[in-house]
């Protein structure tokens, strides 16, 4: 079992930035690959980061590349994503997950364990 929870989400100006931080207790983590997704209103959970097991591969988004920066820390168990830029189109709840595997990957399916996620609203 791994428990996931997500902090740093609230309110921001459009091109604004934001650091979002997700803990994860339980398994090891160093053992799985971790990503970000987020869901808007109305819309459906799209992929945004994931990054391997040690930080050594991650990808992005199209949306997001440039932008968004995702890093682990695996000595706190702790994933972060850095957010700068940030539009209103990209006001959603932002949740983590732990990857089944080692690699990252883009695929939702792929991740079994989630957090409760972390609103983050971007005014225009």
């Amino acid at each position: 079992q791994v428990q996931l929870v997500e902090s740093g989400g609230g309110l921001v100006q459009a091109g604004g930035s934001l650091r979002l931080s997700c803990a994860a207790s339980g398994r090891t983590f160093s053992s799985y690959a971790m990503g970000w997704f987020r869901q808007g209103p109305g819309k459906e959970r799209e992929f945004v980061a994931a990054t391997s097991w040690n930080g050594g591969s991650t990808y992005y988004a199209d949306t997001v590349k440039g932008r968004f920066a995702m890093l682990r820390d695996n000595a706190k168990n702790t994933v972060y994503l850095q957010m700068n830029s940030l539009k209103p189109e990209e006001t959603a709840v932002y949740y983590c997950a732990a990857g089944t595997v080692v690699a990252a990957t883009r695929g939702a399916a792929e991740y079994a364990y989630w957090g409760q996620g972390t609103q983050v609203t971007v005014s225009s």
